[in-house]
């Protein structure tokens, strides 16, 4: 297939000559009202342009002194985007032009069509597109009927926007620790968390796997407790018989760039099977206002744009076929990593078969290793491979959510932010890259 990159500057063609002309009459016109002379401004313009020469030089001189390893570019980069966006590049830069013409770049068109499409293929009736994903927990637990000092049960292992999302609604977040194993919710530990204000669980699908909906259910279900499941990395992610965003009374998605499904920018959805809760985010989401200059709740300003919605429309009809190329990867990972597990190398395990749609492909550096995350790091960084560590610092140990709890509450929470690891993984990572990272892996454990 043909790759094209973008070149969205021609889409402005049209207009440029037109703008150049106004733009030199009018500084004309300014010149002569200061009576400044052209010949006096070319040579201050020849002289910084002089300057300029003499800086570009002095910072090629410094580059060329900057070490070699600084130069080279990775060998293997955890992302990488252009490979999704190279063979349907033509395909976006057309939808592009299109609302370019049209001009609904706010609530428009495109928009809706994401929304219904994106929410049908998450198995639901009804999506709303918002900002970012952290809007989306926010908005939608407050649709819920969540109140100020109600608690929600959420892990403790997870990035911080689950928790901003839950303080904006001005919930309260009870962290809860995770299995050690998948990196998922412990929900035996969520049962000592609960007390007579809990009010919902936000199970979040982490690295692309999803918490048990047999479980879940059935923990939410004896309990009177709301699902508010944060799919943020769990685009088209099943397990026993569900889809991500189909379980719960609500689901957040974000579609920030390095997603399964990621836009241009930020970018968020809320997905529910039901209709009034759905109305309720559209209307919070646009100033509290269901139409326009009357306001019925106190919103905020969170809306998919038109154009992001637009892009991921044109990506959404290949979400399925990338998300199996992600699999076909972790599978070569976890052939490759297997003799390695009593040498301290264990991947995050599997418990959904093929609904884990494997966002991050993670190992854990366990005690057994010969040496630790950190060291395995700068090997593998020494070989031009980037990793990640999703994440760090536990929640609890955050300087702004200290709050939440003390060193040791949550020990498979803090024990994992010192052996996780996140391996290059995404839609065309080649069988001679995961080669490659497991022959360093290897080497580094025998050095």
């Amino acid at each position: 297939m043909r790759c094209e990159k973008l070149s969205y500057p021609i889409l402005y063609k049209k207009e440029e000559s037109g703008v150049r002309r106004k733009n030199e009459e009018e500084s004309e016109i300014r010149n002569q009202e200061s009576g400044i002379e052209l010949p006096t401004i070319d040579y201050q313009l020849s002289t910084v342009n002089c300057q300029l020469s003499t800086v570009n030089n002095q910072l090629s001189t410094i580059n060329c002194q900057l070490p070699p390893t600084y130069e080279q570019p990775a060998q293997s980069t955890i992302v990488n985007l252009s490979l999704q966006h190279q063979p349907i590049a033509s395909q976006i830069a057309e939808t592009i032009a299109k609302i370019i013409d049209r001009g609904d770049f706010i609530l428009g068109r495109s928009l809706a069509e994401f929304e219904t499409a994106f929410a049908a293929a998450c198995g639901v009736k009804y999506g709303v597109g918002v900002a970012c994903g952290t809007d989306a927990i926010a908005l939608g637990l407050q649709a819920c009927g969540i109140n100020p000092g109600d608690e929600i049960l959420i892990p403790a292992n997870t990035f911080v926007a689950t928790i901003i999302g839950v303080l904006q609604a001005k919930a309260i977040p009870i962290l809860v620790d995770c299995n050690p194993d998948t990196a998922l919710i412990d929900l035996t530990a969520a049962t000592a968390a609960i007390t007579s204000k809990t009010k919902a669980i936000i199970p979040v699908h982490l690295y692309g796997q999803m918490v048990s909906p047999r479980e879940l259910l059935e923990f939410a279900e004896c309990r009177n407790l709301i699902i508010f499941e944060d799919a943020a990395q769990a685009h088209l992610a099943a397990s026993e018989g569900y889809r991500a965003g189909s379980l719960g009374k609500a689901a957040a998605f974000s579609f920030y760039p390095s997603k399964n499904l990621g836009s241009f920018g930020d970018g968020g959805m809320l997905i529910t099977d039901d209709r009034n809760l759905a109305e309720k985010v559209r209307t919070l989401r646009n100033y509290g206002a269901k139409s326009k200059y009357l306001h019925s709740e106190i919103g905020s300003n969170s809306r998919l744009d038109n154009l992001q919605a637009a892009v991921l429309n044109v990506k959404l009809p290949y979400l399925e076929t990338w998300n199996r190329d992600r699999a076909r990867a972790a599978h070569h990972y976890n052939t490759l990593l297997a003799p390695l597990k009593s040498l301290g190398i264990v991947p995050i395990e599997n418990r959904s078969g093929s609904g884990h749609i494997y966002h991050l492909y993670v190992i854990r550096i366990t005690e057994e290793s010969s040496i630790d995350r950190n060291t395995l790091q700068q090997q593998l960084a020494r070989e031009g491979i980037q990793t990640g560590i999703h994440y760090p610092v536990p929640c609890h140990l955050q300087p702004a959510y200290q709050n939440l709890g003390n060193p040791g509450d949550f020990p498979h929470a803090e024990t994992l932010c010192r052996q996780i690891l996140s391996l290059p993984m995404y839609p065309g990572l080649s069988n001679t890259q995961i080669e490659l990272v497991v022959r360093t892996i290897e080497r580094s454990l025998n050095c």
